[in-house]
């Protein structure tokens, strides 16, 4: 079974909204470990948009939830990440204008300022991870960095499923990626923009270990419920 991730930035944005303390981020993150989830997904954005650094303080020292820290590429972060150790790290590009994340990390740019921020969460035994575009050169840059895991941004993917458009070649291109990552000793996981529709076709693809997914369960849980969405996603993650 793959693993999955709930992304609960979004309970933030709603609380934000009041600039109060409802709904909880707290009891959020335990609810969706309580329905099944496998780990709590946050991004602590520099401009605190929705997580902030109380309920990263919080969360951390909550053993029993598993967190899943997004955080940008630089020294100021890291530092943050050190000092909570979450069991878990993604590193994420990031753009203060962006309203979501736009597609993965500019790895020929930045490789060996990304590789000595990930030998240092190495070194404190968490495990890390960056957030790709699905191609090939990111998956050997990836090694390079000496990464534990990749996610690869499937964003693309996502929007032609939804619009009931041609895939097959983003879909080749992922699974070219999994392979490679696999065969070079990589995890790899799956993030961005993912419905119930992409889920069932990248469930398929065996190499992926993770599904890490928020916009859309927040937004379907308005309707159905958390508990029933978070289900659903792991029947298919079966």
């Amino acid at each position: 079974m793959k693993r999955l991730g709930v992304n609960i930035d979004h309970i933030a944005t709603v609380r934000n909204a009041r600039r109060e303390n409802h709904p909880s981020v707290i009891s959020a993150a335990k609810f969706v470990i309580k329905c099944g989830a496998d780990l709590v997904t946050i991004h602590l954005r520099e401009d605190r948009r929705h997580i902030n650094d109380t309920d990263l303080k919080i969360l951390s020292n909550i053993r029993s939830i598993p967190i899943n820290l997004e955080i940008a590429a630089n020294n100021q972060m890291l530092k943050i990440a050190l000092k909570h150790k979450p069991k878990y790290v993604c590193i994420v590009p990031e753009k203060r204008r962006e309203v979501t994340t736009e597609g993965g990390l500019n790895l020929r740019k930045h490789k060996n300022k990304i590789k000595k921020i990930v030998k240092k969460l190495n070194e404190k035994k968490i495990r890390t991870s960056l957030f790709i575009n699905p191609n090939i050169k990111d998956i050997e840059i990836s090694k390079f960095i000496n990464t534990n895991c990749v996610e690869i941004h499937t964003g693309k993917i996502s929007r032609q499923i939804k619009a009931n458009r041609s895939f097959k070649h983003e879909l080749r291109k992922i699974i070219k990626c999994t392979d490679l990552a696999t065969d070079l000793g990589i995890e790899v996981h799956a993030g961005h923009g993912i419905d119930f529709k992409t889920a069932k076709v990248l469930s398929k693809i065996k190499e992926i270990k993770e599904f890490n997914i928020g916009h859309f369960i927040i937004g379907e849980s308005i309707f159905y419920g958390l508990n029933n969405i978070i289900k659903i996603f792991k029947k298919i993650c079966r």
